[in-house]
């Protein structure tokens, strides 16, 4: 392991990527309810932005030193963020509602959290 290398073992004990893997699975069990003539569009979009969460921290543990970490964590972020907004519009146009729509919200916020938690540990 690098001697700046962020944490000690694998990205795979990161709460952080935990969060990301189950909200990546619940938006591909989610999008399988969206009208096939979105497969190319907002559920590629949503399944693109998921994967993207839980991919950047992996890449980013990956890369052996805590500046470039914090930096794909962000972009991570970004993505959730890219998430939140695709998600809000399958809600406006009713594809995505009721408890659904409650859990993914939840999710998307504790990811959030956790996120912004790790990067501010890094910032330190």
């Amino acid at each position: 392991m690098a001697k700046d290398k962020p944490g000690a073992g694998t990205y795979r004990y990161l709460i952080a990527w935990q969060k990301a893997m189950d909200l990546a699975q619940q938006i591909y069990l989610v999008t399988e309810r969206f009208p096939a003539g979105e497969k190319f569009g907002l559920t590629a979009q949503m399944r693109r932005s998921a994967v993207s969460v839980a991919s950047n921290i992996a890449e980013g543990f990956g890369r052996n030193r805590t500046l470039e970490f914090r930096r794909f964590l962000e972009m991570s972020k970004g993505s959730l963020f890219e998430l939140q907004t695709q998600a809000e519009l399958a809600r406006r146009l009713g594809w995505l509602k009721g408890d659904s729509l409650a859990t993914l919200r939840e999710t998307t916020h504790e990811a959030d959290a956790v996120l912004g938690g790790l990067i501010h540990s890094l910032r330190a």
